[in-house]
């Protein structure tokens, strides 16, 4: 279901028990953006994930047109950004924007 440019270059790496993962998959499946799902050892992690997140070596990892993203909050904004039509994940209201982020960040600690 490509909504735009090269959608079915997507790929996430991920697993199954990272709520961050799902926060990625999830914020995909609403803008309808298909991907290839690429399940990660976190116990033995493969070189690709390593090369891909260097810094952190977690999950999880969208890797767009060849290009990786890490961090979920920092995905989420991207996928946003990447693929402006609706539904968007944030608000376009600067206060409402940081209420959301606030409690997206609180949720996690």
């Amino acid at each position: 279901m490509a909504h735009e440019r090269n959608d079915h270059q997507v790929v996430i790496y991920g697993s199954w028990i990272s709520s961050f993962t799902a926060r990625v998959k999830i914020a995909l499946k609403l803008k309808g953006i298909d991907y290839e799902y690429v399940e990660e050892d976190i116990t033995n992690k493969s070189q690709m994930m390593l090369n891909y997140n260097p810094i952190h070596k977690k999950v999880p990892i969208l890797v767009h047109q060849g290009r990786p993203i890490v961090e979920s909050q920092v995905i989420l904004e991207y996928i946003d950004e990447n693929w402006s039509h609706a539904p968007k994940l944030l608000p376009e209201d600067p206060y409402e924007k940081a209420k959301i982020r606030f409690w997206a960040k609180f949720i996690l600690v």
